[in-house]
């Protein structure tokens, strides 16, 4: 073991001699703090060329100027908070900049980025979040929630909700080389399908409708078709959970055996047929362009009925979560 160079080639040495001991894969793993992977790696390396082949050497190009340890402790709080310095969001240019001009720290802006990435933090779109919202209203209603999930042998719940579908769907984003096409075609059409349903998340049932647009009468005609669809159970409270939508509202209403439940403003994250639709869309209609309302309507039929089908799937998509 002497003869090791640096700590990296004597964790290698030590882990290769406790396998020629005789100590199990497993346990050097653990031991090493290393992958399984990082261990095969190590014995087939040691197969081809012996204990040379374990040591590491330095690799080329010059050491780096500056290192993240000696920063490490000035940088995270700006980094959390970047009002501290100024900003209302970090990216790699202005991070880079930052830290050259206000810490004095000469690198370049892919050691910026990297650091970025040490330190654990990765590029993200922030997700719209109302402000409107009542916390102590949602959280009553989380517990209730809770508590209704939980008396599956009394509560069966339905969660609806309505979504449309365009024709034309925003590009999402993607691995590509450089030189090659990045588009992806349109038409401008403006063609676009509605879709009004309710998830069990309990089972992973689902029941919908296409739709033309969502008012007060179109929300009875799916209570019609919905309540022949689900029968009533006896015994068990059947709720239909939904948003504060006016159509949802409107008096007169006949529910048939389902008893209505409305969700707190602004609180979509508590309706797990949100996620539905998200998942819906990204399986279904990625790059997919419909020229036609009937190209449209068939695309989504195929949509809706694969998760009608797997209902293990629905289930694993509208899960309830803590």
């Amino acid at each position: 073991m002497e003869a090791a160079p640096n700590k990296r080639s004597y964790i290698r040495f030590a882990a290769i001699r406790a396998l020629l001991m005789g100590m199990a894969r497993p346990t050097v793993c653990q031991i090493f703090f290393r992958s399984d992977r990082m261990v095969r790696l190590w014995i087939l390396s040691f197969n081809k060329g012996g204990i040379d082949a374990l040591r590491t050497r330095s690799k080329p190009g010059r050491p780096r100027k500056a290192k993240l340890e000696r920063v490490r402790d000035l940088l995270l709080p700006v980094l959390e908070n970047p009002a501290q310095a100024g900003q209302v969001h970090w990216t790699g240019v202005k991070l880079h900049g930052h830290l050259k001009e206000k810490l004095a720290i000469e690198l370049g802006y892919r050691t910026a980025v990297r650091w970025l990435h040490e330190l654990d933090f990765n590029l993200r779109v922030p997700r719209p979040w109302p402000e409107r919202q009542d916390p102590p209203q949602r959280e009553a209603f989380k517990e209730k929630l809770q508590q209704w999930a939980a008396q599956e042998e009394t509560f069966e719940l339905w969660f609806q909700d309505e979504s449309g579908v365009e024709g034309d769907p925003r590009p999402r984003r993607r691995w590509s080389q450089p030189g090659k096409p990045r588009t992806v075609p349109y038409l401008g059409d403006h063609i676009r399908q509605n879709v009004i349903g309710s998830v069990c998340p309990q089972n992973g049932a689902l029941f919908s409708l296409i739709v033309d647009g969502v008012d007060t009468d179109v929300f009875q005609f799916f209570l019609n078709e919905f309540a022949n669809a689900v029968p009533k159970k006896e015994g068990k409270r059947q709720l239909l959970i939904m948003n504060n939508a006016s159509w949802h509202k409107a008096t007169h209403r006949n529910w048939h055996h389902f008893e209505p439940v409305y969700l707190p403003p602004y609180s979509p994250d508590f309706n797990p047929i949100e996620r539905l639709w998200l998942r819906l869309k990204a399986d279904w209609f990625w790059d997919f362009v419909a020229r036609t309302d009937q190209e449209l309507t068939d695309r989504l039929v195929l949509a809706l009925k694969s998760f009608i089908d797997d209902q293990a799937k629905t289930q694993s998509v509208c899960a309830f979560r803590k």
